[in-house]
């Protein structure tokens, strides 16, 4: 009906069409595009963030055990700080991410902003500056409620946080911004990212659906769909309204719901039952959720075996596929965080500071790292400056050289 509609329509809107002048025409020109996309599309759910954050984060189990280990993981790497000369054991952006604001710790903050990165590809993180204009606070706000303001050049020029009808705007200063926004990478899109959460939201749908399927069964005594056929006595195709009405009575209070599983039915002459639906087994019920779980893990990088998802072998033994959980996602993820938060932190310090995970920490990568020192030790060819640099140290910086009238060698007072 819709692309017989769209046949008879005049090229005009604005005019009758000549072939049907009672036809009504449709004001819009587009009209006939909304109609062609709208025509027999699959039943998905909405991809927006808020649907998805539903659908996949709190309403799917694979999806939430592994957002969840990706950001608690990347929350839990320890963090060092360092200029080209040393590294720091106190500073005050150390005092502020150990404790950003009154009602967050370190881990919580991260953890927050991992999450939100997940689940919407953006991440963003408010400044509250103190009188003195020193970094006092830092806040995550939910990527849902905020939206990025272009400017006449089409960079941000600001953003909109958007609560229940009231709207803060954020003003995007040159150096010193407000709000620092992380984004994964999106081709499509000049100011938003792209979360594994819409890649996987096909997988997200098809494990939604099984597990939806399977409570069905469940409640219907986990037998598979069918209809009672009447034929009659006198092979009369036809029951009486009676007898249709109480046939339904019987069957919804003595064999339907899980309480009734398993109690025979005893079919009168004239009825006979015909199975309209397959069995778990036909569907391949299992294997239909497992391939969805594994692919919900691919999207978001966790090997399937750190899930406990069955006829997963690409990694020999669970130690190495932590070490890869590792290595291919969560230090990619937070050498990304870290690097974003150096520079929004820079431009209100003026310190060129680096802030990056301390990987001489992680106990998982212990066994790689006591290698790599031993092989860089053992390097005669090198200089003690380029050994600490492979390994991702400052540079030795030596003590100033006093004279005797208390001078520095730069001839400055000590």
């Amino acid at each position: 009906m819709v692309f017989d509609l769209l046949r008879r329509k005049s090229p005009d809107p604005r005019k009758p069409d000549p072939e049907n002048p009672g036809l009504e025409q449709k004001a819009s020109q587009t009209a006939r595009v909304v109609s062609w996309h709208g025509a027999g599309r699959i039943a998905w759910s909405p991809r927006d963030t808020v649907s998805l954050t539903r659908s996949g984060f709190a309403g799917n189990p694979v999806t939430h055990r592994v957002i969840r280990l990706i950001a608690e993981a990347a929350a839990a790497v320890p963090l060092v700080l360092q200029d080209s000369r040393q590294r720091f054991d106190t500073h005050p952006w150390l005092a502020l991410l150990a404790r950003p604001n009154p009602a967050q710790t370190q881990a919580e903050l991260l953890e927050a902003l991992y999450g939100h990165l997940l689940l919407s590809g953006n991440a963003y993180i408010e400044m509250v500056a103190a009188e003195d204009a020193s970094p006092a606070e830092l806040h995550v706000l939910r990527s849902d409620r905020m939206n990025v303001v272009p400017g006449p050049d089409g960079w941000p020029a600001g953003f909109d946080y958007v609560v229940g009808g009231r709207k803060h705007r954020f003003t995007n200063e040159p150096v010193k911004s407000p709000v620092c926004h992380i984004k994964s990478f999106h081709p499509q899109d000049d100011h938003y990212g792209l979360s594994a959460l819409q890649s996987a939201a096909m997988a997200i749908d098809v494990h939604n659906a099984a597990s939806r399927w399977s409570k069905a069964l469940l409640d219907n005594a986990a037998r598979p769909s069918g209809a009672l056929v009447w034929t009659g006595s006198d092979g009369q195709g036809q029951m009486s309204d009676d007898q249709f009405r109480h046939l339904s009575e019987e069957i919804q209070t003595n064999f339907q719901g899980a309480n009734n599983a398993g109690r025979p039915m005893v079919l009168e002459g004239g009825l006979d039952w015909k199975p309209m639906g397959f069995s778990p087994s036909d569907m391949e019920f299992q294997k239909t959720k497992d391939t969805a779980a594994r692919e919900i893990a691919l999207a978001f990088g966790v090997p399937p075996m750190l899930l406990g998802i069955p006829g997963d072998a690409t990694y020999a033994n669970y130690q190495e596929a932590n070490r890869a959980f590792y290595r291919l996602t969560v230090l990619p993820l937070v050498s990304k965080v870290t690097a974003a938060l150096s520079g929004w932190l820079a431009g209100w310090t003026g310190e060129a500071l680096t802030l990056k995970p301390d990987l001489d920490q992680l106990p998982t990568l212990a066994a790689e790292r006591e290698a790599q020192w031993r092989r860089v030790a053992s390097a005669d060819f090198l200089t003690p400056a380029e050994k600490r640099q492979l390994l991702g140290l400052p540079a030795e910086t030596p003590p100033p050289c006093r004279t005797e009238g208390g001078q520095t060698e730069g001839g400055q007072d000590d």
